[in-house]
């Protein structure tokens, strides 16, 4: 763990909000004048706090109207089983997130598709055949009641 201190927290939180801010604003918001305050972001950048800046897209907008959890169980689970996976889950563009778990499950996937067939499709030529998987159980999402990138920090 870094250690940060209450002006990091506040710039980490303020670019968490708003990753677009202006480096004037930020030192405006955090009571630094903008040298100092673009210097600290990119330490943190370069520490590895800030991994990057993106977009908050709306899917559905875009055409990906399903979004599915899947549970993969695998044959095995010895290291390079669990590498030829984690590998190949990142070669799949709907796949957005995957997580190893422990427990019965080893994996759960976050999956984006345009309409059910389509992810039908994906399900069967893509996700069950890929390396050592042994069973898939999905659940399709009815709504999504809150989706908070980031860390709470404030």
């Amino acid at each position: 763990m870094i250690n940060l201190d209450d002006i990091d927290r506040r710039l980490l939180a303020a670019l968490q909000r708003e990753g677009r801010i202006t480096n004037v604003d930020l030192a405006q918001r955090v009571g630094l004048t903008p040298p100092p305050c673009l210097r600290r972001v990119r330490t943190l950048e370069e520490r590895g706090v800030i991994r990057g800046y993106h977009a908050d897209l709306d899917g559905s907008k875009l055409g990906y109207s399903i979004t599915v959890f899947a549970m993969v169980s695998l044959k095995s689970q010895a290291e390079e089983s669990l590498r030829q996976f984690e590998d190949h889950m990142r070669e799949l563009p709907d796949v957005r997130e995957c997580h190893m778990l422990n427990g019965e499950i080893d994996f759960i996937l976050k999956i984006v598709s345009r309409d059910l067939q389509s992810f039908q499709e994906f399900l069967t030529s893509k996700l069950t055949p890929a390396p050592n998987v042994a069973s898939v159980k999905t659940s399709l999402t009815i709504r999504t009641a809150k989706s908070v990138p980031g860390v709470p920090l404030e």
